[in-house]
């Protein structure tokens, strides 16, 4: 008896365990909504209008709970917890899940991307569809939308960047990813994957001249006190995924599932909005900061990059992916 106790108690904890009333009628479905970003982020912003509009469709029957700020564990433990339905939503780079559905790797992959818009239309789609529907049957979890993250640019601390042979031989420093390994040699400058938390002092010192990063984390990063040049490369456009547990989603009823579904789409379009429009004031902020603000050839970059890496990567993102992207317009 008291193991079923135990049992019951962790399930009610898990966050979607809905127990039947005296009157037969389903209690509600609470669901914890986790995000590393912090709580004035219009990431964890959304997820408070999500939450009212769900709130109000439903009549009070599913309520959703944010979890800013990392509090129910790292990026890597969130994803673990929703795939096993200890947490049931969580926010995360579209990277985070190629572990599982490789293909999901493109969706970060340089210039895969025309603008924000493709890459809505796109997740919103049936490629979107697709890896969903794989992310569900690889760990039981489905995307119920995409969001815009930022979009990457290039700062140097001495050097003017205006074409793509102005890369060579720079010391630049990379995320520890294949992908952007492959994109800074594509390029002809010399990669060097490090840790953010590293990047401010390699910067500092000169153990690397060079870094790529969406705006706002430049801004938060501080690197404009030890960068003079912002060049606006805009080589990768990122996205993060909304994703929910499968077997929570299908405790939701149908009706439910789709006031949820509506929310998510309204909550993301007010959240990309937003960011862009903090991304836009950046540069700005930038030049005041004294940094000299440099609009490069980007075809350049983007078919120097073309060239070489989608090519490098196609068994993992799988045949004709690349091109099925750039085919919807």
């Amino acid at each position: 008896m008291k193991r079923i106790g135990t049992a019951l108690l962790f399930l009610a904890l898990s966050g979607a365990f809905s127990v039947p009333t005296a009157s037969g009628a389903p209690a509600k479905i609470v669901l914890k909504w986790g995000d590393v970003l912090a709580g004035n982020h219009p990431a964890v912003q959304m997820i408070d209008k999500v939450a009212a509009e769900v709130a109000q469709k439903t009549d009070g029957r599913v309520t959703i709970k944010a979890f800013p700020g990392g509090q129910l564990g790292s990026s890597r433990d969130m994803i673990e917890a929703v795939s096993t339905g200890t947490q049931d939503i969580v926010t995360e780079g579209s990277a985070n899940f190629g572990q599982w559905v490789p293909s999901i790797g493109i969706t970060e992959a340089p210039y895969v991307w025309r603008d924000m818009d493709h890459l809505v239309k796109v997740m919103g789609g049936p490629i979107g569809e697709k890896f969903s529907q794989e992310l569900i049957q690889k760990r039981e979890m489905r995307i119920l939308g995409a969001t815009y993250y930022g979009t990457r640019h290039l700062t140097t601390t001495n050097r003017k960047v205006e074409k793509v042979e102005d890369m060579n031989g720079l010391k630049f420093r990379v995320p520890e990813n294949d992908v952007f390994r492959a994109m800074a040699e594509a390029w002809g400058a010399k990669p060097t994957p490090m840790s953010f938390n590293e990047l401010y002092l390699a910067l500092q010192q000169s153990v690397v001249d060079a870094q790529e990063n969406p705006l706002p984390t430049i801004n938060n990063g501080k690197f404009q006190e030890i960068q003079k040049y912002l060049i606006l490369t805009g080589h990768v456009i990122t996205p993060r995924l909304v994703v929910i547990n499968e077997t929570v989603f299908q405790k939701i009823s149908p009706e439910d599932q789709k006031a949820l579904q509506e929310a998510v789409s309204n909550g993301i379009a007010w959240q990309n909005g937003e960011l862009r429009k903090q991304e836009l004031s950046f540069v700005d902020i930038f030049k005041a900061a004294g940094m000299t603000v440099i609009t490069p050839d980007v075809q350049a970059f983007r078919q120097a990059v073309l060239d070489k890496v989608p090519k490098m990567f196609e068994s993992k993102w799988g045949a004709g992916m690349w091109e099925k992207i750039q085919a919807i317009k």
